[in-house]
């Protein structure tokens, strides 16, 4: 199909500097999970995107120096000379599909631990970063820079800039953002110094100008100059000339670089989930930067509609379109609008699951693309699979997350399946979960795969069709995949933190009674030690409704696991506006009706709150009941002609929404696939450094991989 012209603003070329982009899709820096020590998932991943019609796309962070250090979060680096080789199968991969490459180099300053080189952190006045979080907690406190110090730091910089035009990147980024040390000398809240880069705002911004000016000088023309800034805190400050501060960093140094990447202060305001935020949430914000400088302006807001980017455009907020997780969930999205195939995109919806991968520092995965991280790895890739290797018939029972999936990527081999699902309509666990407040845009898992299984004449979609085993074996499917879901249990939390005997009373409900309409008496205690979404949402739904409610942990926080996916403070927020009260390392020990008894975690001293409906939200089961009267009976099997039963996502193992779509995505992949190893995959190791080349060579072009991929 053609495109439709009203998009055609989005395909315009674009100058940035001295290199162009053939249109407005301009994949921001975002963490990967993928290392140096990780290069060809690295390049896959990244170049992967680059196919699907990104006019730029860049790294993750990119450390110029030991001095910041993130591990164990993973994080790229330019070092030395000898790191060059790590980014060149990424840029090759990047420019084989006619996109940018760009490098986001990055100094943590005091928000770093620097726990693998053991090197003091940074800072310009030694203010630490007091983190609550235990992944950013360090007993390390930072020095205080002086002006030695300062001059090694540029010197690190334009080092790394140049590192990154000869691995041959187009764009070379200087990250003034999220409380990273360039940053930190803007903020008043770190920069407490009395010299030249200290006090009034033309000072603060020194260093920054100086940093520009060094990897302008560095890069020589080679590649364009970008400034990564975060605005909120300093959109805060009054300025003295202008309206803010930001706006004065604007005045003194707008026109220096060649782009503005513009973005919020703190992860969790700058990548909120879709529960807390809309889609261009950070329009209101940015949206002034295009009237202080005529250098052209990228930012975020999780666009994945056409008509949001093109409003950005028209509005004169942005002149490219950013975007991190919406490139993750779809890396074809620029070219399914490019072919008029919109309908097609598939929609990130804000979970977060990619940035908890970051945090649990493993590469990148995504609920509704079960192919990230995977490109290499596995040879997966998002648009494209094998076809079918036989005219074998599968039945799947189960239309929610994994069952949809993997029927509608078995389709696409080319397939004939069969979907049977037991109720009226299809989602599973989606049907109750996306209805909880904030949580509309999780339907899209199901609404997606659904469109595309309706366009499959390979594929049979069932409703309403409960089938037990008798069925099943009369069929006479060659494959049976099961996707029967999990249930929730009234077990309670025991001491040695393992599930505890549930208690018996006619008040305790589960999330499973909620959705079948159970109705709920308050006051309501909310028992959660599942961690993580249904808890804090199940909390704020009944307290929307007006029942008092009290949420129960035996975690530091509620919804403790949120931590990981920007979501806690924005629960907690949301709980207090709500008026619910929190209990944390407490644990249920008896409910009587009126009342429920607690037992601290530590020490063991009791206490009560007033409850007449106790609703626990702790361990969920496998639904796999059905799995186990076929698997008990594996003489029928045979005579049925059945010649593989297997259970999939929650029915194998309860987990997220996104262990469900890869476990039936996986399914559909290895079927009828001969592992030519004894491993699933792929294992990756870093490039090797050029042995012709010395320890400090600029002359390692052309660069190319040795054939092997070293």
């Amino acid at each position: 199909m053609a495109r439709n012209p009203r998009y055609d603003p989005l395909f315009e070329p674009m100058r940035i500097g001295p290199v162009v982009t053939k249109n407005r899709f301009y994949q921001v820096p975002h963490a990967s999970g993928m290392t140096n020590a990780m290069p060809h998932m690295r390049a896959a991943f990244r170049g992967v995107k680059a196919e699907g019609g990104w006019g730029v796309v860049c790294t993750g962070y990119c450390s110029i120096d030991p001095s910041a250090d993130d591990l164990p979060l993973p994080y790229g680096r330019l070092w030395s000379d000898e790191d060059i080789r790590a980014y060149v199968p990424m840029v090759e991969a990047v420019h084989d599909h006619g996109a940018l490459a760009g490098v986001e180099l990055w100094h943590g300053g005091a928000s770093v631990a620097n726990r693998y080189s053991r090197t003091p952190p940074l800072s310009p006045s030694g203010v630490p970063w007091m983190s609550t979080y235990p992944g950013f907690m360090s007993n390390q406190r930072p020095r205080i820079m002086d002006k030695a110090d300062i001059r090694a730091f540029t010197a690190w910089q334009a080092e790394a800039a140049r590192r990154a035009a000869t691995a041959g990147f187009d764009i070379v980024y200087v990250y003034a953002g999220m409380s990273y040390l360039p940053h930190q000398f803007l903020l008043k809240s770190y920069n407490q110094r009395s010299d030249e880069y200290g006090g009034k705002i033309e000072n603060r911004c020194r260093l920054l100008r100086e940093l520009i000016e060094a990897t302008k000088e560095a890069v020589d023309g080679r590649c364009a100059v970008a400034v990564r800034l975060s605005v909120e805190e300093l959109r805060q400050e009054p300025g003295s000339s202008e309206a803010t501060e930001a706006h004065e960093v604007f005045r003194l140094l707008g026109e220096l670089p060649d782009l503005w990447d513009v973005k919020l202060d703190s992860a969790p305001a700058d990548c909120p989930s879709a529960r807390f935020s809309e889609e261009g949430y950070q329009e209101p914000l940015i949206d002034f930067v295009k009237t202080v400088t005529t250098k052209p302006v990228v930012g975020v807001g999780r666009f994945t509609s056409p008509d949001a980017m093109l409003g950005q455009i028209r509005r004169g907020s942005l002149d490219l379109i950013g975007a991190a997780r919406p490139s993750i969930a779809d890396p074809f999205l620029p070219r399914k609008i490019d072919e008029g195939r919109e309908d097609e995109i598939r929609e990130c919806i804000g979970c977060n699951i990619c940035i908890s991968s970051w945090h649990d520092g493993v590469p990148i995965r995504c609920t509704q693309n079960p192919t990230v991280g995977e490109e290499w790895r596995r040879g997966w890739h998002p648009e494209q699979v094998a076809e079918k290797g036989s005219d074998d018939r599968i039945l799947v029972v189960g239309g929610g997350p994994a069952g949809l999936e993997c029927a509608r990527a078995l389709g696409q081999r080319g397939y004939g399946v069969t979907l049977a699902e037991a109720g009226k309509e299809t989602g599973g666990r989606l049907l109750f979960e996306a209805a909880l407040p904030g949580l509309s845009t999780w339907m899209r898992v199901r609404d997606h795969r659904l469109a595309r299984l309706r366009e499959m004449p390979n594929v049979e979609l069932y409703l309403d069709s409960r089938l037990g085993a008798e069925d099943i074996l009369e069929f006479g499917f060659d494959h049976v995949v099961l996707a029967t879901g999990s249930r929730w249990t009234r077990e309670l939390y025991s001491a040695s933190e393992t599930p505890a005997p549930a208690l018996d009373h006619p008040a305790i409900f589960t999330p499973d009674d909620l959705a079948k309409g159970a109705e709920i008496e308050g006051p309501v205690v909310v028992f959660d030690f599942d961690n993580y979404t249904m808890g804090g949402a199940l909390a704020q739904m009944l307290a929307g409704r007006g029942l008092p409610v009290h949420l129960v942990t035996p975690a530091g926080n509620a919804s403790a696991w949120t931590i990981m996916n920007n979501e806690l403070p924005h629960v907690h927020g949301r709980l207090a506006e709500l008026g619910v009260g929190i209990t944390t390392l407490r644990r249920v020990t008896a409910f009587d009706g009126e009342r429920v008894m607690l037992e601290s975690v530590f020490g063991g001293q009791s206490s009560a709150l007033p409850c007449r409906s106790l609703v626990v939200v702790g361990l969920r089961r496998a639904e796999d009941s059905l799995y186990r009267d076929l698997k008990a009976h594996p003489d029928r099997l045979r005579d049925a002609r059945i010649r593989s039963l297997t259970p999939i996502g929650d029915a194998c193992a309860p987990g997220a929404v996104a262990h469900a779509v890869y476990s039936g995505h996986r399914y559909a992949r290895d079927l009828d696939h001969v592992a030519e190893t004894d491993l699933p995959f792929r294992l990756d190791a870093p490039v090797a450094p050029d042995p012709a080349a010395g320890p400090r060579d600029a002359e390692i072009a052309p660069l190319r991989l040795r054939a092997g991929g070293g």
